[in-house]
């Protein structure tokens, strides 16, 4: 069995912050002043110094792999430091406060704007501008650290949601084993014919009730792939009650309400461990992690489920997105190896360190032409994740009251989510209740 806990810490893990931590304000003493970063060469300088980096502990694998593939290649030198994801928040805001963050920092991407509008990060807009292969990046990342204009953060690690089922079990069901759901519709219809053969702890599907971090993650793409928002431009107020975001939440509400339809314990799912009942044979179709796929397909090769993989759709077939998670990563306002730092950051926008940091080890990259180009031998199921970025249709929401309004526990996202598919939900009005967080 192959226990999979440490992708919903990555989504639920700041809902032990609920609160808006103070953050010292960019016009904190010993700062990275706009003057220093402005001076910065265009590749940075490497010179042999020691940069600091921190990252959360869902993402060590990945960081780690990039932080060996520069270290064996640059006279700097990066000391990675993991920090758990939930002492996360705590950690930046205490750091900040002292004047102690690290030269970079990595962070999840839906906490930027918040982090970025109270100055955590050096000003790159002139860097990030200067890139010569900048169109050719995952712009999500990008966005979510543009604040007044100013850019602060690139990608660091690249995360997606995707939709996967368990092919043995749509064998049984009578399904085509080869073609998981184009439409939502379709993603309802396939799980029922799970739902269906009555197994001993099979479900058609599976839900995080209690972790908004993970329902954002999977709910969202759908909406968007119809062609719709879940907030304003500005991220100040929410725009939920629309028809797709209903007509997924009726599709989950009808499973709910089927025999088997959803997984015992769906309701109650905090995110701690969220993707394991796929992982462990038990569930038909459901929306996934990438960054736990290559998990799923190493497990396959040794008696595993036989998975597929196919873009989250909307309600029309045809029309598919996804969310653009992972970490963005910046310059603190308190390095004092501004240069040095950008030298690690630029480095790793390349194709080549993409390739060899992240296609190599199964991973998606967030460079759009190492996408294309760097994973003609990888298993097409990867080139199917791949191809959710390539398309151009994935988002990052972004706000900065996001975890607030989203990702804590007993969010009015969360409550929407438990009244429409297990109560009698008004989602105009629960839709407003999530405006009213946004907007403060």
């Amino acid at each position: 069995m192959v226990a999979f806990h440490k992708f919903g810490r990555v989504l639920a893990g700041l809902a032990t912050a609920a609160l808006l931590l103070p953050i010292a304000a960019c016009g904190s003493s010993g700062g990275t002043s706009a003057s220093s970063t402005a001076d910065i060469p265009v590749n940075g300088t490497d010179d042999g110094t020691t940069i600091t980096l921190w990252t959360r502990s869902p993402l060590e694998r990945q960081a780690k792999n990039a932080v060996k593939a520069y270290n064996a290649s640059h006279k700097n030198q990066v000391k990675l430091e993991i920090i758990p994801n939930d002492d996360m928040e705590g950690k930046v805001g205490g750091a900040s406060q002292t004047n102690s963050l690290p030269d970079i920092l990595a962070g999840d991407v839906v906490r930027i704007p918040y982090w970025a509008s109270e100055g955590i990060f050096a000003d790159l807009s002139k860097q990030i501008d200067e890139l010569p292969n900048k169109s050719d990046l995952q712009q999500g990342h990008i966005d979510a650290g543009t604040i007044d204009g100013k850019k602060y953060t690139l990608p660091f690690i690249t995360d997606v949601s995707v939709m996967v089922w368990n092919k043995a079990l749509y064998r049984q069901a009578g399904l085509d084993p080869e073609k998981g759901p184009q439409s939502i519709s379709e993603f309802v219809e396939q799980a029922k014919a799970v739902a269906a053969l009555n197994q001993d702890g099979v479900a058609g599907s599976y839900f995080s009730g209690q972790s908004g971090g993970a329902l954002v993650f999977t709910l969202f793409p759908s909406v968007w792939a119809d062609g719709q928002n879940v907030l304003n431009e500005e991220g100040t107020e929410a725009t939920l009650d629309n028809a797709s975001m209903k007509a997924v939440l009726d599709a989950y509400k009808e499973l709910a309400n089927t025999n088997n339809g959803l997984g015992a314990g769906s309701k109650e799912e905090t995110g701690a461990t969220w993707t394991a009942p796929f992982a462990n044979g038990k569930i038909g179709v459901m929306p996934y992690p990438n960054t736990s796929t290559a998990a799923l397909f190493e497990a396959e090769k040794t008696g595993g489920v036989e998975v597929g993989v196919t873009p989250i759709p909307g309600t029309k077939e045809g029309k598919t997105s996804t969310f653009l998670g992972g970490d963005a990563m910046g310059i603190s306002k308190d390095s004092k190896h501004a240069a040095q730092a950008w030298n690690f950051l630029s480095w790793l926008m390349s194709e080549d360190a993409q390739k060899e940091v992240f296609a190599d080890n199964g991973d998606t990259a967030s460079n759009i032409k190492t996408l294309k180009t760097a994973y003609e031998n990888a298993d097409p199921r990867i080139k199917t994740i791949n191809s959710v970025i390539i398309d151009g249709n994935g988002k990052s929401p972004k706000a900065v009251a996001f975890n607030e309004a989203f990702n804590a526990a007993g969010s009015p996202w969360q409550l929407l989510v438990q009244n429409a598919v297990w109560g009698k939900g008004d989602l105009k009005t629960d839709n407003q209740a999530v405006t009213e967080v946004l907007s403060k």
